[in-house]
């Protein structure tokens, strides 16, 4: 059952209360290329990005923030590291949020402008602690970045917040360790009643990154732990998305668009399933309504394997018999594919 936190409001979305698990990335272009910026922030929204974050390491690339803002409706966050300034000018610049650590920024008056920069426009700030950038003292006190730790440090920033009468807060304790991850989210959501944006930190190269984020990020939501989720790529952000999404979609989160399952294959198989299964996963595409399709490898278990799918095929030598909930429908011949895909939109249609 899903661990139902504070609402917090970002442009024209909500985390927390049993408000959707949002997917967000992170543009990844050189902030003094404004263009590339914005380019990226377009097609990170036609991907389905719900939120977008933008690196602001100095006063004048503030000026990110309206071009960005001018060319896509999503909520745009600003990271900012130890200039006050810089959130100060964010907030004034139509940020959504703002993505800070009010300990590295100085003193509390410091903090207090901050607080009330956001409190004047109702803007969220997300607390993001990590594993590699923890504050001396709290690393002295435990030794290493355990979660203990990692909490200790969330705690700190939230009572810097709190001191103002700041409670617009979301909380991130990212690590690269994925059990380190897992263990801090869980020992967290029992001290705060914030909004958790989760994601594991430095996940790697697309292969290794996909598999540590799919298990952290998944068992947390398995547990009902999280209200948005950033997959950590050292790749396109655009792959962040899908992945995101796919992994919301694993662990039994109703996201918009069609899973598809397919089988191993085995001796039985007959005609190349990995390639229909790929060929139906790209003519779906686009899709936002959600279904369940299936591309099975034989007759013999594929309808009874696949009895959840809401359509499926299971393909023979030359022909697939296609299957609605487990039972046969048809026998389609040939190069039956775009049969396929047509009989799939007909299925959502009627589904309507």
């Amino acid at each position: 059952m899903r661990h139902v936190k504070k609402v917090v409001k970002i442009g024209d979305r909500y985390l927390g209360g049993n408000n959707d698990i949002l997917v967000q990335s992170m543009l990844n272009v050189k902030s003094n290329d404004v263009k590339g910026n914005v380019e990226q922030a377009i097609a990170l929204e036609k991907e389905g990005c719900q939120i977008v974050r933008v690196s602001i390491p100095s006063l004048d690339d503030v000026k990110l923030i309206p071009a960005i803002k001018e060319k896509v409706s999503i909520p745009l966050v600003a990271d900012i590291h130890f200039d006050y300034r810089i959130a100060i000018a964010a907030a004034d610049a139509g940020i959504d949020k703002i993505r800070i650590n009010p300990g590295n920024i100085g003193d509390d008056d410091r903090v207090k402008a901050v607080v009330n920069a956001c409190k004047s426009k109702n803007i969220p700030i997300r607390i993001g602690v990590n594993a590699g950038s923890l504050e001396k003292h709290i690393l002295s006190k435990y030794g290493s970045p355990t979660p203990q730790a990692l909490c200790e440090s969330a705690m700190y920033h939230i009572k810097l917040l709190e001191k103002f009468d700041f409670n617009d807060i979301v909380v991130s304790i990212k690590s690269s360790n994925v059990k380190t991850m897992i263990d801090s989210y869980r020992m967290l959501d029992g001290m705060c009643d914030y909004p958790l944006h989760l994601g594991v930190t430095e996940a790697g190269t697309y292969r290794m990154g996909l598999i540590k984020s799919g298990l952290g990020i998944g068992s947390l939501i398995m547990d009902g732990i999280g209200d948005t989720i950033r997959v950590s790529l050292t790749d396109s952000p655009l792959k962040e998305i899908p992945a995101g999404f796919d992994i919301l979609r694993a662990a039994g989160v109703k996201v918009p668009g069609p899973e598809i399952i397919s089988c191993p294959t085995c001796g039985r198989t007959n005609l190349d399933v990995a390639a229909i299964a790929t060929k139906v996963e790209e003519k779906l595409k686009g899709i936002n309504k959600d279904i369940k399709v299936a591309v099975m490898g034989c007759a013999v278990n594929g309808p009874g394997e696949a009895k959840e799918a809401d359509i499926g095929i299971a393909c023979g030598v030359d022909n697939a018999v296609m299957f609605k909930k487990g039972e046969k429908v048809k026998v389609l011949k040939g190069n039956f594919v775009d049969e396929f895909v047509g009989e799939i939109y007909a299925f959502l249609e009627e589904k309507n």
